[in-house]
């Protein structure tokens, strides 16, 4: 008999740290991480400021360079109001210093200052909030620090170094500082080629920057708590969605494997129709599948018991009596009860060694096509081969199928079989000059084959029954112990491992006796190409 054998590759899961995580801490970390995403939005308002303060540094270059041309051509008596309209214009503080470092000119000397550096201890606490969440999100993303600004005790060159580097011959210097309340003071210096040579120092207090920069930071916080919370709110719904019926389906398959409550029900989830619907009823399914196995081999055990005892203690009785009986005669017929006995234990034995593995051999076999109309005609013939023809038997008849018109796909060795067992039934149960038909036919895509006897024939009552093992409903007359009670019971599950119903139906004629209707899935026809 060929096999096919089928394993289930275990999965190749490494040992991971995550894995000792709960399945809802993995659900919450793995949407937490994609948020985490959104931080990127903080890097690029970094750089936004960056290239914010970039461009402030150019633009103040080119108006350095505009003023420088403009001095240059500009009368005396015309600098103070250029230099006045230029800072004002520019919200800016020009500084003029000689080439020995003196401070020379000072714009908030001669016109109203163009910013007030503000005292960050006189300002509410929500500045202080907005400062303190500067810092940390510069530190989150590894801003550049800025150091601080303060106005120099003595305003001479030296108390600036990009003015010592254009002093030095630089053509251009800047710097970035932070003002006290964290608004950028933004410098740059310039050589001012006039008839007497002096460096420039333009300096503006660019609010701009920071309110900016806050303000896409408030949007982007805002929306990443938004989205936090919506994450881990649905993370939580979705966990439980998910963790609450596994846990029903853990809780309820250790009380299986336990074994504690027979009645342990578990869960169907009928209104799931996701992947974990479909997982719980398949373990229900298992479960009501592994408890019928279960009771099944448990009745099954119980039935052996009980037949075997009925043999054992007839055995044990002819034994002990071989001790007492004083003629040959006795001890002849004790002998016989004690063989028969024997053989009546070794037909048992071997068919609930049958009955019990038939299940799991079908499962492993490899099914081959089979002619049923040929197999039951060589079964019939070796039969007749083997009739004693000195004892009267009842005649078997059997209605030939065309050929290759009940070919099913199986195993041919366990068919076989179970139609030995069925016709074997039927004989039996027919009188010495009754009739066994049977008949093999193709009815749509199923090969049906019907067994006929002439004897008293199945009540309603027991149509079912009959195929329970162990079971018979024979007469007081039929031959002791001659009968296991397994005959039928072991073709049902021939019959229904190959696909196929076996069942008990009237006969057709009418007349007295019982008829046993096989039915089998004939085997697909070839497809073949043009």
């Amino acid at each position: 008999m060929k096999t096919k054998i089928r394993s289930i590759e275990p999965l190749n899961i490494r040992p991971n740290w995550s894995l000792r995580w709960s399945l809802t801490s993995r659900i919450l970390a793995v949407n937490i991480l994609a948020l985490a995403l959104l931080l990127g939005g903080f890097y690029y308002l970094d750089g936004y400021r960056a290239r914010m303060v970039d461009s402030s540094i150019i633009t103040m270059e080119s108006q350095l360079h505009l003023l420088e041309k403009a001095l240059e051509s500009a009368r005396p008596e015309e600098v103070d109001k250029l230099v006045s309209e230029f800072t004002q214009e520019t919200r800016s503080r020009l500084r003029l210093y000689d080439t020995n470092g003196d401070l020379s000119y000072d714009s908030f000397r001669h016109a109203p200052p163009t910013y007030t550096l503000r005292d960050p201890d006189l300002q509410a606490w929500q500045r202080d909030a907005a400062r303190a969440m500067d810092r940390g999100i510069d530190w989150i993303v590894g801003a550049k620090i800025y150091p601080d600004f303060s106005e120099p005790a003595t305003d001479k060159a030296q108390s600036w170094p990009e003015v010592m580097e254009v002093l030095h011959g630089a053509k251009y210097a800047t710097r970035v500082r932070y003002a006290p309340e964290r608004t950028p003071i933004i410098s740059t210096v310039r050589m001012l080629n006039a008839e007497v040579p002096q460096v420039m120092l333009m300096t503006i207090n660019d609010r701009e920057i920071t309110r900016t920069v806050r303000a896409e930071r408030f949007r982007a916080g805002l929306v990443l708590a938004l989205v936090l919370i919506s994450s881990i709110g649905l993370s939580l719904f979705l966990a439980r969605r998910i963790v609450h019926p596994l846990r029903q389906l853990a809780r309820a398959a250790v009380a299986v494997r336990l074994g504690r409550e027979r009645g342990v029900e578990v869960p169907r989830l009928p209104d799931r129709k996701d992947e974990i619907g479909t997982l719980a009823r398949a373990i229900s399914d298992m479960t009501h599948t592994l408890r019928e196995r279960i009771d099944a081999g448990e009745h099954f055990a119980a039935d052996v018991t009980h037949e075997l005892k009925n043999p054992i203690a007839s055995l044990r009785s002819a034994i002990e009596g071989l001790g007492n009986v004083k003629t040959d005669e006795h001890r002849a017929q004790l002998l016989s009860i004690a063989e028969e006995d024997v053989l009546r234990l070794d037909r048992l034995v071997t068919d609930i060694s049958d009955a019990s593995r038939i299940d799991a051999q079908l499962s492993r076999t490899h099914f081959e096509p089979i002619d049923l109309g040929l197999m039951i005609e060589q079964m019939l013939a070796s039969r007749s081969l083997r009739k004693d023809d000195s004892v009267p038997h009842p005649r078997i008849a059997f209605a030939r199928p065309r050929k290759e018109t009940t070919i099913v796909m199986g195993d041919g060795h366990r068919l076989e079989r179970a139609l030995d067992n069925i016709i074997d039934n039927a004989v039996s149960f027919s009188p010495n000059d009754g009739l066994v038909c049977i008949a093999a036919t193709l009815v749509g895509r199923e090969v049906q084959i019907r067994v006929e006897d002439d004897g008293p024939g199945i009540d309603p009552a027991q149509r079912e029954e009959v195929f329970r093992r162990f079971h018979s409903v024979r007469g007081d007359d039929a031959d002791f112990g001659r009968h296991s009670g397994l005959g039928l019971a072991i073709a049902r599950t021939i019959i229904e491992g190959h696909g196929g119903t076996i069942s008990v139906q009237d006969r057709e004629d009418g007349a007295r006796g019982a008829c046993l209707l096989i039915g089998l899935p004939a085997r697909a026809p070839a497809v073949t190409s043009a």
